[in-house]
């Protein structure tokens, strides 16, 4: 049986090692506490994208399960709002997803959060560590309504640029659809299948201004154009690292947000997540105002090697493991 070998070359994994400790001293120097927060968690996502994996938690009772969280994102704002100031963590996730060239169900997470600042404050920062990482200088920033018109020529706030018109455009760029896409997965299809490709040559880039039904749980803020969502993703060389948010901070704006995800996976056949409610009572208690972000390291660590599958990034990938 030859894969017991590792997935990883022995130079990726000392690379790994290496990262690691110049993610740590990029925040050590900048004053931002390390924290840790639990893997297995009462709650979950509701958002209708992701699926996760729960696990029994009482062997007397097959009903009762943990889950495994897809980010430490509703721990550590439940540290935010006891007052822990600005904190950052490396750890695992997990999502119940395929493997693939970019993907694999299990993968580590660099997630940090800043107080009083908004997303773009943390744009520069998000900007500063990867090229200190990857030995790079220079970003740019783009709305999403601005790289939609360069590549594809649509204006997104265009009132006559509906579902069916954005679907059509789809198919004459894409060939044949996923039955069943609504306005969101149309558009996300475009951004991986055009957009992501015509900018692999353009370096670092922040994409932000993204649509309101794409807010998830960042705030919407007013601009020229009308209204969006204050968030943000980072590309490198075309591929997503990370993405960002000025948080939400309000709960009936956070509650209003996780019943739309129930209701979306509702209309989806999905199963309807409980919400949590230690998350929501944090919230209610006083989320500061701050922005966050999540970075993939094994995607950061894959650019910083030069390889192009995360395999060659991990010890063991999702068929070794």
């Amino acid at each position: 049986m030859s894969d017991w070998r590792p997935s990883a070359s022995l130079d990726a994994i000392a690379a790994r090692a290496k990262l690691l400790h110049q993610l740590r001293a990029f925040f050590a120097v900048r004053g931002v506490m390390e924290v840790e927060t639990p893997l297995l968690a009462q709650a979950t996502v509701p958002d209708p994208t992701l699926e996760v994996f729960a696990v029994s938690a009482d062997v007397t009772d097959a009903s009762l399960y943990r889950f495994l969280q897809t980010s430490p994102e509703f721990a550590m704002k439940r540290l935010l709002a006891a007052g822990s100031g600005d904190i950052f963590q490396i750890s695992k996730a997990f999502r119940k997803e395929e493997s693939g060239r970019h993907h694999n169900p299990e993968f580590s997470l660099l997630e940090w959060y800043r107080v009083d600042w908004d997303h773009r404050m943390l744009i520069r920062e998000v900007a500063e560590l990867v090229c200190e990482v990857l030995g790079r200088t220079g970003w740019q920033v783009w709305t999403y309504r601005a790289l939609f018109q360069e590549h594809l020529s649509i204006d997104l706030f265009d009132p006559n640029m509906g579902h069916r018109q954005l679907v059509d455009i789809a198919q004459q760029r894409i060939g044949d659809l996923p039955l069943g896409l609504d306005y969101d997965a149309t558009l996300a299809l475009l951004m991986s299948h055009c957009i992501e490709p015509a900018i692999s040559d353009w370096g670092v880039v922040f994409v932000t201004e993204f649509p309101v039904s794409q807010a998830a749980l960042a705030r919407t803020m007013a601009v020229d154009s009308g209204t969006v969502a204050a968030r943000f993703e980072c590309y490198i060389d075309g591929r997503e690292v990370a993405n960002g948010y000025w948080e939400q901070c309000d709960v009936a704006g956070l509650t209003a947000q996780f019943l739309a995800d129930n209701e979306q996976r509702q209309q989806r056949g999905l199963p309807l997540r409980e919400l949590d409610q230690r998350l929501l009572a944090a919230q209610a208690e006083g989320l500061p105002d701050c922005a966050g972000v999540a970075l993939g390291v094994d995607r950061l660590l894959a650019l910083q090697i030069g390889v192009s599958t995360l395999a060659e990034t991990l010890s063991f990938d999702w068929h070794r493991a």
